[in-house]
């Protein structure tokens, strides 16, 4: 039996020609396999379609993703409510990210010295010491912001010290790293281990021995950890001042408290929002323990002098406060 190829057979479908008797097995053959085809592309159409329609309802919003205080994850911490994952969390919002202009150029020669500790696991930890001329227990633990303990950083513990005589020692939870650029704050502050940063606080309580009294205080990235610090201290901790960070919110962890708190936050604050600071002072006011809040009419960061934006007298009006907060601990 003579036999025409599929593309023949095709063209005379196509063109309305009878076909002969014979290819009429051939012409069905052609239309069933013709018709599968398309079942089969219209299935695989409507599956990648759902597929998109899938990933597309589940992909976080940044507000989702980055503001919730309940879902936010990170890398490091996928399924951890901590406020330092939600604070990390911030890193995937473009405009957080914006918000903070690059510091500005800065050499900060102080009378301080690089010091070395180590941890529980026998990793070396770092930070910046001053020493005052008259030896005291009073000791202060300075955070840093998302872009790591920089001169800026340091200035502020030379003036805390000089100011208050006390002993003090800027942390560096990032381990030596120091960014000048967003992207590299981000990337630093997304990869913090908690695990680590708390190796680091315990490290250091160690140094300063027993029988210290220890305040801390801390901006932005900083100011979470200060919170976390004071928890951590325990009966040494004695103070503690979050300037517009992402706070405990933990009735149990606050209730086992040991330090006063003042917070200081920012009205027009996109993510450590009023509402967050309201949320916390009535958290530790149930929990029995003492909190005091001041919301200035400034955006996040305002306090930070390598900041293009920085609000001078807000931040010189918040310094006060600090240091008759911190005068009111040591005594």
């Amino acid at each position: 039996m003579k036999r025409y190829s599929t593309a023949l057979t095709a063209a005379l479908i196509f063109t309305g020609l009878e076909l002969p008797s014979h290819l009429t097995s051939h012409n069905e053959l052609f239309a069933s396999s013709t018709e599968r085809t398309k079942d089969a592309r219209g299935q695989a159409s409507r599956t990648l379609a759902a597929k998109r329609t899938a990933t597309t309802a589940q992909a976080p919003t940044a507000q989702q993703s980055c503001c919730s205080l309940d879902e936010a994850e990170t890398p490091n911490t996928k399924t951890s409510n901590s406020p330092t994952a939600q604070f990390a969390a911030f890193t995937h919002d473009r405009s957080f990210v914006n918000k903070h202009d690059e510091p500005l150029p800065y050499v900060f020669q102080g009378k301080g010295a690089q010091v070395s500790v180590k941890a529980a696991d026998g990793t070396d930890c770092s930070g910046y010491e001053i020493k005052p001329t008259k030896a005291t227990n009073n000791v202060i633990f300075v955070i840093h912001e998302w872009w790591g303990l920089n001169d800026y950083i340091k200035k502020e513990a030379e003036t805390l010290s000089a100011e208050l005589g006390a002993r003090v020692i800027a942390l560096d939870l990032y381990d030596g790293k120091v960014a000048t650029s967003r992207e590299d704050a981000g990337k630093y502050m997304q990869g913090n281990k908690p695990e680590r940063s708390k190796a680091i606080i315990a490290a250091f309580q160690k140094y300063v021995g027993a029988e210290a009294k220890i305040a801390t205080v801390g901006w932005c990235f900083g100011g979470g950890w200060s919170h976390q610090a004071s928890l951590a201290l325990g009966k040494q901790a004695v103070g503690c001042v979050i300037y517009y960070g992402m706070p405990e919110m933990d009735a149990a962890k606050l209730a086992a408290m040991n330090a006063p708190t003042l917070g200081i936050f920012a009205k027009q604050d996109k993510w450590i929002t009023p509402e967050v600071a309201s949320k916390f002072e009535a958290a530790t006011k149930a929990a029995g323990k003492s909190v005091e809040i001041k919301i200035y009419d400034a955006d996040h960061a305002f306090a930070n002098p390598s900041n293009p934006k920085f609000q001078k007298e807000m931040a010189e009006e918040a310094h006060k406060m600090v240091l008759a907060f911190f005068k009111k601990c040591f005594a």
